[in-house]
Parts: structure tokens; C-alpha cells; sequence
């Protein structure tokens, strides 16, 4: 499918697919979207913690980058591990434009390395960060109780409703300790039904800017 690196109203930058009219991320901001969905209403709930997270769709690598900055400040150490079915090529990654829109030109060897380690294989970023990338599909996945966190940030219902199933709830409630979360942009109302189904209790709160709600999920 073709594809193209669009600027988002925060000035970041993200993948548009054209055959679908699908983003990776929010065009009303790549970094705004990350920090409210995944930050604010996901890992700030871990402060001072040692924090598992899965996250349902690697991608650009932004929601992971963010992670290590605030994962600073938070006091957290972090286990991350980050499946994608489909890697984005090298040359998509140099148009990606996250460490100088984060103020974070410092930490700009930290991000390419997130997409130079290998696929498969735990690796320490720092002293209280570790990423482990794994190319899977998300009904693939089998963990039983790993994680405290998950971002769930796949492609949209209305292009793969296939990733927002009861089955595919079903092994991300597995994959959770108990009295975690899970967080996603999404705010459908056939999603909360297919996440209750799957076990969890389902809050609707306010979504990032240009999106009126969004979902988190608890076990």
C-alpha cells in the first residue's frame, strides 16, 4: 500500500497509508496524542515502580521514546516490549522527526536504537530501560499475566476491526497482572462491548486533542 510521512498539527511527523486514509498516530498530533492516551491516563498511574508494558503496535517507535523520557521523571524502571507485525522501513524512520519535537536532541541515539537492536532480543537502553521488540501478530500473542500495562495502539476499527475482538481482548486480558490496564485511543462503543466481554471494566475518559473520548480498560 502506499504510504507517505505527513506533519501533525504539533508539528511531529507519522505515517499516512493512502489506501486506507488511516495515520499511525493522531494528525492533530503525533506527541500530543502519545503523551495524553499512554502517559497521562497510563504510565503516570506507576510512579516510582517497576512497570511491564506491552505495546500493541511498535511502529515509529514514539510511544516507546516517550516512555524512556518520562520513565525519568516518573522513577520508573521499565521492561518494555513493543509487537509489530509489520517494521517500518529505514527510510520512513529518518523522516521521523520525535527527539527534536520532544526537546530531546540529547537522547536521539537512545530512539535510533530502539529500531537498530534486533527483533526478539532484550536489550538495555539504560540502567532502569529495557526493550525487547517482537515481530508478531496481535492474535498471536500468549502471555499469561506479564504485564502492568498495555497500550493498545493498533490501526483504527473502521480499517482492521479483526485487531479490536473479543480474541484478541480475550489474550490481552491474559497477558495482564491483576489490577492493571490497558489504554487505547479508541472509544467505539462495539470496543468497550468486546473488552467487557473479554473480562475487563471499562472507563471512558477524555480523549487527546481532536478526539472527544477514549478507553481505559482494567483487569
Amino acid at each position: 500500500m502506499e504510504r507517505e510521512i505527513i506533519r501533525t498539527s504539533d508539528g511531529s511527523t507519522t505515517i499516512h497509508i493512502k489506501d486506507w486514509d488511516e495515520c499511525y498516530h493522531s494528525k492533530h498530533g503525533a506527541i500530543q496524542e502519545a503523551k495524553h492516551v499512554f502517559i497521562k491516563n497510563g504510565l503516570a498511574l506507576f510512579p516510582n515502580q517497576k512497570v511491564s508494558i506491552l505495546e500493541i503496535g511498535f511502529g515509529t517507535g514514539l510511544n516507546a521514546f516517550i516512555t524512556y523520557l518520562e520513565a525519568q521523571k516518573l522513577g520508573q524502571t521499565i521492561d518494555y516490549i513493543g509487537a509489530e507485525a509489520y517494521p517500518i522501513s529505514a527510510e520512513e524512520l529518518q523522516s521521523m522527526n520525535y527527539p527534536h519535537e520532544l526537546n530531546a536532541l540529547t537522547e536521539k541515539v537512545i530512539f535510533d536504537k530502539m529500531h537498530a537492536v534486533n527483533w526478539g532480543e532484550k536489550f538495555d537502553l539504560s540502567e532502569n530501560f529495557s526493550l525487547t521488540k517482537r515481530k508478531q501478530f496481535f492474535e498471536d500473542i500468549n502471555d499469561i499475566e506479564k504485564f502492568d500495562l498495555i497500550y493498545f495502539d493498533a490501526f483504527g476499527y473502521r480499517v482492521q476491526p479483526e485487531l479490536w475482538s473479543v480474541d484478541v481482548f480475550n489474550r490481552m486480558f491474559k497477558a495482564l497482572k491483576k489490577d492493571s490496564i490497558l489504554v487505547t485511543y479508541a472509544a467505539r462503543g462495539v470496543i468497550k462491548r468486546n473488552m467487557i466481554e473479554a473480562g475487563f471494566t471499562v472507563e471512558k475518559l477524555a480523549g487527546p486533542p481532536g478526539k472527544r473520548e477514549m478507553f481505559r480498560a482494567r483487569k
